[in-house]
């Protein structure tokens, strides 16, 4: 005998103490350690729950609650997935008896007056199995919580080349990559703001670093130009979104097809008068539209080399007179009234400068 098979809980339920007390020496002399017992089947519930009971033996005419009414009540505690031996004792020979027994989750039956030996067998192959089952279902939890563990990690992995290479695209101009943090926390507060759910939240939050990735092909003297550039510098400085959406590339996965729509779409205005396609009012990805407006005003309220950073009130200004023009009238009402959120973004994610 294993020791696990030794060490398995045995609840013996049987009204008749004599049959109880039998049982008892039988299990013990064959050397089961842990063997509790009740006579009243009442108690046949609450002691699997308590005692963590590894097998059952039950007797079926019993007052109060019969083994088949035990049985039922069993079932609403056992999980699904568990195996519970129950091995029936009975006087009753009737196959209706036998049928019941077995429909109600009973895995033997023996009728009495019964041999010890073929009793202790019938025990040591239900408490095999028993000892099986769990074996294998903590190998398999073991499996899952390392699967688990190991995605965890890949998951955590791609995020962290995702703000990496957001950060690069920002260092040009922002060496601290402060930005991307602050925008993509904004655009989680607004998406959640307007009710999008924390699914789609936690999704813009994990894409929205990218949204500016195309300024890495930028030349410097047009990124960093301290004025207003020419149109000729423009339509090259615009040619960022084109080079973000190639470096992001379609892939099958939420994330990235997000973090593309954002790159394509955060330069557009709800007016049409934006680019790369001049998209108007909701033919914009939402993702698009959220993310707009947390660009705008992160930049609009840091400092830069071509530029300094804006007041809070005039930016918040900004926001609100562009609104219905630049920015989706109704994110715009939404993310002006989240604004004590988004300054506490900054305090929490300063540049170095600051």
């Amino acid at each position: 005998m294993t020791p696990a098979i030794k060490e398995s809980k045995i609840l013996i339920v049987d009204d008749k103490p004599a049959n109880v007390l039998l049982l008892e020496q039988l299990l013990e002399e064959e050397g089961y350690e842990n063997v509790i017992s009740t006579t009243d089947s009442r108690e046949v519930v609450s002691l699997y729950v308590s005692e963590k009971v590894d097998m059952i033996l039950l007797d079926i005419r019993m007052p109060f609650m019969d083994g088949l009414e035990v049985m039922a009540a069993l079932k609403e505690v056992v999980g699904p997935h568990d195996y519970l031996p129950i091995l029936v004792l009975t006087a009753q020979t009737d196959m209706e008896t036998r049928q019941n027994a077995l429909s109600m989750g009973a895995r033997d039956f023996l009728t009495k007056p019964f041999q010890p030996w073929e009793v202790f067998q019938r025990i040591h192959n239900m408490l095999e199995t028993r000892v099986f089952y769990l074996s294998q279902r903590s190998r398999a939890n073991v499996l899952a919580d390392e699967v688990f563990k190991r995605t965890q990690e890949i998951r955590e992995t791609q995020l962290e080349v995702v703000r990496r290479l957001g950060r690069a695209g920002e260092y040009r101009d922002n060496e601290t990559g402060a930005h991307v943090v602050r925008m993509s926390k904004s655009c989680r507060l607004l998406a959640l703001k307007a009710g999008q759910g924390r699914d789609f939240a936690e999704l813009i939050l994990q894409a929205s670093p990218m949204h500016d990735v195309g300024k890495i092909g930028i030349p410097d003297n047009i990124l960093l130009k301290p004025g207003r550039l020419t149109p000729e510098e423009r339509v090259v400085m615009e040619r960022h979104v084109e080079i973000g959406v190639d470096i992001i590339g379609e892939f099958d996965s939420p994330m990235l097809e997000m973090a593309r729509q954002i790159a394509a779409t955060h330069h557009e205005k709800w007016d049409g008068s934006g680019y790369p396609k001049e998209l108007a009012g909701e033919d914009i990805p939402l993702e698009g539209r959220i993310a707009a407006i947390c660009d705008v005003f992160d930049a609009l309220t840091s400092e830069r080399p071509y530029k300094e950073a804006w007041p809070l009130e005039k930016a918040v200004k900004f926001i609100e007179e562009n609104s219905g023009s630049h920015f989706d009238p109704t994110l715009a009402r939404l993310f002006v009234e989240i604004i004590p959120d988004v300054v506490a973004l900054r305090e929490e994610y300063p540049d170095e400068e600051e």
